[in-house]
């Protein structure tokens, strides 16, 4: 199991202003056809090359939302992000630096079936091939690195995961600014747009469920989300801070429903809850407790931590986690 952060953005901050990084993120499309493993190659006429489908990110956009959304148009296929490959980082010919995050990516049957690909001047064919294959017909080295990376997820049977989002409510007015109990804190206005800058990549991880505290600003957190996908929120009182205060609080069934189901998830609550319902993600998944799961759920406002578990095998362990900070990840304005 590792853990990946969504920093990129930030670093591409610091770096000096006369060579900018060049942002991109792409993915591993994999499927198996009669008990055999494919990975998708992308084929560029103009550059007569073979490689991963990838693409540079749009102002605004999160590395998870650009991977989503350049797969889909370079292949025809939407798809929802597995467990991170991690970074590779280049020189492009004029001398800039270039970093591309990639993550593993199912390609259901349905939605290779949904494709809408026609050849075009970027991409000129799409190739299904076996990891052998791959490995010889891949144009650049740095490929081969991601291709390593996605043959270590396989030998540790990571293929077919689901995602469970832990997640911190947005930025909320502080308590002597109102008159009421803590629970009816609303979000200031970074917190309303932590909440709305969330949405597109929890999506990308392919969240279908939401569940919440109890509290307003958890519930206002969610409500974006909640309000896209059109499925109602559920709020539930055990993961409220003021039931974690007395001492009455049992996250656990919460976690096991939601890991039994094995469809994404996102459980938003507040910063003193967020370790035990970790602690619950990891007993259901039967995952040794580690420093690393602990400091996964110590977040800021308006951050999750992805936990990647598989699909019919929960109870072996978690394959992966991932950190993300949409609204400080977001790519600035050209």
């Amino acid at each position: 199991m590792a853990a990946k952060t969504g920093a990129s953005f930030a670093r591409a901050r610091n770096r000096p202003r006369s060579k900018p990084v060049v942002l991109a993120a792409g993915g591993v499309m994999w499927r198996y056809v009669e008990g055999e493993l494919q990975v998708l190659l992308v084929h560029r006429e103009k550059f007569r090359d073979w490689s991963f489908p990838k693409g540079k990110v749009d102002p605004g956009e999160t590395l998870p939302e650009t991977a989503v959304r350049e797969l889909e148009e370079e292949t025809g296929i939407r798809g929802i992000l597995g467990p991170s490959l991690g970074d590779v980082q280049y020189h492009l010919p004029s001398g800039r630096e270039k970093l591309v995050r990639y993550w593993a990516v199912e390609a259901t049957p349905e939605a290779v079936s949904a494709s809408t690909f026609r050849p075009n001047k970027e991409i000129a064919a799409l190739e299904w091939l076996t990891i052998d294959a791959a490995r010889q017909e891949l144009s650049y080295p740095v490929d081969h690195d991601v291709l390593r990376a996605f043959e270590q997820l396989v030998a540790v049977d990571g293929l077919g995961t689901f995602a469970i989002a832990l997640m911190r409510h947005g930025q909320a007015v502080p308590g002597s600014s109102i008159d009421g109990p803590d629970s009816a804190r609303p979000l200031t206005p970074r917190g309303t747009e932590q909440a709305r800058a969330a949405v597109s990549p929890l999506r990308a991880f392919g969240i279908q469920k939401v569940v919440t505290s109890t509290a307003v600003r958890c519930q206002e957190t969610v409500l974006p989300l909640s309000q896209k996908l059109g499925r109602r929120a559920y709020a539930v009182d055990a993961l409220s801070q003021a039931t974690w205060e007395t001492g009455d609080d049992d996250v656990a069934p919460v976690v096991d429903k939601r890991i039994r189901k094995e469809k994404g998830a996102v459980i938003c609550s507040h910063s003193p809850v967020l370790p035990a319902i970790m602690e619950a993600v990891a007993q259901a998944t039967g995952t040794p407790s580690s420093r690393e799961l602990r400091n996964a759920s110590s977040l800021r406002t308006g951050s999750f931590t992805i936990v990647h578990v598989r699909r019919g095998r929960n109870d072996e362990g978690v394959v992966a986690i991932e950190t993300h900070s949409p609204l400080d990840e977001r790519a600035p304005a050209k």
